[in-house]
């Protein structure tokens, strides 16, 4: 089928079912929900995918909130990813341009997933409504994936086999600029380390004692000089969720600390979470406690696929992207005048650009939302040190994302300026402008089995056919 068929098509489906989007994502924004407890999203997601002639099988595994809705039979097998949770203490008012929260200390879209969930969902309709007509023939799967942010819970379907079988996965990200995501993502280790000693009294007896908060700072000094050590792109966090109590005269028997450890390569990240460990079994030894520690969860890198990213920016010039009105040209400006912020998204992203290019996307500085493609500019640099567990599905089957603007310009994510928009029309042009773009590039995928099989080619030679082997270990269960 010509493309300009596929594109008329994909356009007439999201178009006829864009009220019912976004209400569905408003919905989703007016009940924020975090790890794994996104009953109302996947409730509200699921029942419009049945509502559109999609099998649903839930619960994915013991993931509370994971499904998978398919639709059609054969191959190819082409995927949408969909997540949908929240963010703890990110309540804020819609539409105001200072920081007001709704409720406060209660969670809060700060990274879109209101929009994410419902525009990957309008792409596997319009696909849908391709097959059923007869225009194109394969399957199309929609992954419901709750507890991206502190979860990982696409690195516990993917150690599970829930993404085997398909032939290319595609999703989508609010953000502030339209454009591939390039150069992948960092993967990341989440784990708890708790010690116990022995409480005394800190002035009459303090040689009785064994003190876990030492063992503690400790861990972290040693972990403060593995930082010199360790390859610079190397990110290392960490909170104290239990210093031992608040008496000063009394030894600490108990304290408890939460670490992150990232980096762009799964093989360097291995060592470095074992390092970290080392420096905490060390800590204890010097105190004479003992340490526990605790496997949270992990994500792989992100495996970018030239292939599919080129599909994706060549369907997003087809489809254009959104224009503003005054009104909401204002919004986005209320809201970039709130921010502070060194660096911007387009000096970021003019890095891996050629200097015609960059002098392109250099251009639209200053301008309160960024309405233009930016160039594709092919690299395995991360172009933000984040983790999305995007990355385990990667390393599944051919994987690419794209951005869409539906903050704006230089809004960080995690923000609250993030959450203001995010039941606004800027968001809701974004998500069914990501969903035309998904939608058209699935819809190709299916067309052209040469394009799929470039991307399977890719995929090959970037895995070396390598089995993929997941961060988290068999035994680690979600912790919800």
């Amino acid at each position: 089928m010509p493309f300009e068929t596929l594109h008329r098509a994909v356009h007439s489906s999201v178009s006829a079912h864009a009220s019912a989007y976004t209400a569905a994502s408003d919905a989703i924004w007016d009940h924020p929900e975090i790890n794994f407890h996104e009953d109302f999203a996947a409730g509200t997601l699921r029942s419009l995918l049945e509502e559109n002639g999609f099998s649903i099988t839930e619960p994915l595994g013991d993931l509370p909130n994971a499904f998978r809705a398919e639709y059609g039979s054969g191959r190819p097998v082409i995927a949408f990813l969909g997540e949908f949770d929240a963010l703890s203490a990110m309540s804020q008012r819609a539409g105001c341009a200072v920081k007001s929260p709704e409720k406060a200390g209660a969670p809060g879209h700060g990274c879109g997933h209101n929009l994410l969930g419902v525009g990957a969902l309008g792409a596997a309709i319009a696909l849908r409504d391709l097959i059923a007509a007869g225009e194109v023939s394969g399957t199309v799967v929609y992954m419901g994936c709750p507890a991206e942010e502190t979860g990982s819970a696409k690195a516990f379907l993917a150690r599970d086999g829930y993404f085997n079988g398909l032939d290319a996965i595609l999703t989508w990200h609010p953000w502030d600029y339209t454009g591939i995501w390039p150069g992948g993502s960092l993967a990341n280790v989440k784990m708890i380390f708790r010690f116990s000693g022995q409480a005394a009294h800190a002035a009459g007896s303090p040689h009785l004692g064994r003190s876990a908060l030492d063992a503690l700072e400790l861990m972290n000094v040693g972990v403060q000089f593995l930082r010199e050590h360790v390859p610079e792109d190397t990110r290392i966090h960490y909170a104290i969720t239990d210093a031992g109590g608040l008496a000063p005269n009394v030894v600490q028997a108990h304290a408890e600390a939460v670490y992150l450890v990232r980096s762009p390569r799964l093989e360097d990240l291995a060592d470095i979470k074992q390092r970290v460990i080392d420096c905490a079994r060390g800590a204890a030894i010097m105190t004479g406690t003992k340490m526990e520690m605790e496997f949270v969860k992990g994500c792989s890198n992100v495996l970018p696929n030239t292939a599919l990213e080129e599909m994706l920016i060549d369907c997003a010039k087809a489809v254009g992207v959104p224009q503003y009105s005054p009104e909401e040209l204002a919004l986005a400006q209320s809201l970039h005048d709130s921010l502070e912020s060194p660096e911007t998204t387009l000096e970021r992203i003019s890095r891996f650009c050629d200097s015609h290019t960059r002098a392109e996307v250099l251009a639209h500085q200053g301008e309160a939302m960024y309405a233009f493609v930016a160039p594709h500019c092919p690299t395995d640099t991360p172009l933000f040190s984040v983790s999305t567990d995007v990355g385990d599905a990667s390393w599944c089957a051919p994987t690419s994302q794209i951005s869409a603007a539906a903050w704006a310009a230089d809004t960080p994510a995690h923000s609250w300026q993030a959450v203001a928009i995010g039941k606004s029309s800027i968001a809701h042009k974004a998500m069914t402008f990501a969903a035309e773009v998904l939608g058209l590039c699935g819809a190709r995928l299916m067309a052209d089995a040469p394009a799929l099989a470039r991307a399977g080619d890719e995929f090959a030679q970037r895995t070396q056919n390598r089995p993929y082997l997941c961060p988290i270990g068999p035994d680690v269960r979600p912790k919800l």
